[in-house]
């Protein structure tokens, strides 16, 4: 992981849009800050597309999609995201997903009776986490939760990293795959992740295939479920605070900012603006 201020002028001069982690990489204790949602502002202004990639529930999810100027929200690793009617028009651009202006919309990766199917496997296993694993509590934001099953470890609990191992190795020991966030484990059913889920968006949402435009997208996050994301992408960012979990990643970010949190996405993105600006003249 090298400094963001060792970033070579140009490297970022055909970057059209970014996918972004939410949790303490665009969030700060919990909210976005001024810097931050100001950043995500001036990234729209510009033109570019901005795409959240959250574990985070799908309703959990719905006010921010309304709030930001993102032209969707993936939730919970990939199953299901936000977008509003009229967003498939295979064309990236700005777009605020705005309540006042449009209603939002659902789209899954799984069908109805197989998420019905997942439900009981889910509900079984989260019982067993909480029956075997001292201190384990769902996650607060369980109750939005449509596809996957959440274990707080940091957010309003605390796991050591023995417990967080043995959470991870009884959802994979259930049939889940599994991974941790800074804040949560999650657990699922299905062959989804971040990676292909923001696949799955732009293909759905903008008409595009990502692995061959790759060049064009940047990925910012800040811990070990967004590996797969540093792994695919090739230009990448970690927020400060990534280092918290740096043995413990296989695929780090090409760079990591100088700020943790919501700054270090501030950071990231006036870098990206100012390489830009710097292209067009």
């Amino acid at each position: 992981m090298q400094p963001l201020a060792t970033l070579p002028d140009g490297a970022w001069s055909q970057v059209r849009g970014i996918f972004t982690d939410v949790d303490d990489t665009l969030t700060t204790d919990g909210a976005v800050t001024a810097d931050a949602l100001q950043a995500l502002d001036e990234l729209a202004d510009a033109g570019l597309t901005v795409i959240p990639v959250t574990g985070r529930p799908i309703g959990w999810s719905e006010p921010f999609a309304r709030a930001w100027p993102v032209r969707a929200i993936v939730a919970e690793n990939g199953a299901v995201a936000w977008v509003a009617p009229g967003n498939g028009e295979h064309q990236m651009g700005p777009q605020r997903l705005t309540g006042k202006r449009q209603q939002l919309s659902k789209l899954y990766q799984q069908d109805a009776a197989r998420r019905a199917r997942n439900l009981a496997q889910l509900q079984r296993t989260a019982a067993r986490v909480l029956r075997e694993v001292s201190g384990a509590t769902l996650a607060r934001d369980s109750a939005g939760r449509e596809t996957d099953i959440a274990i707080d470890h940091s957010e309003f609990a605390h796991l050591d990293q023995a417990r967080i191992d043995e959470v991870v190795r009884i959802m994979r020991d259930e049939g889940l795959h599994a991974t941790v966030s800074s804040i949560h484990i999650n657990g699922w059913i299905g062959e989804h992740d971040k990676w292909q889920g923001a696949c799955w968006i732009a293909r759905e949402l903008l008409g595009i295939d990502l692995p061959a435009q790759i060049g064009r997208w940047l990925f910012v996050g800040d811990s070990t479920n967004d590996q797969v994301m540093f792994r695919h992408f090739t230009h990448s960012v970690g927020v400060a605070n990534i280092r918290r979990f740096e043995p413990q990643l296989r695929f780090k970010p090409r760079y990591v900012t100088q700020g943790e949190r919501g700054a270090g996405f501030a950071e990231m993105a006036r870098a990206l603006l100012g390489q830009l600006r710097q292209a067009r003249g």
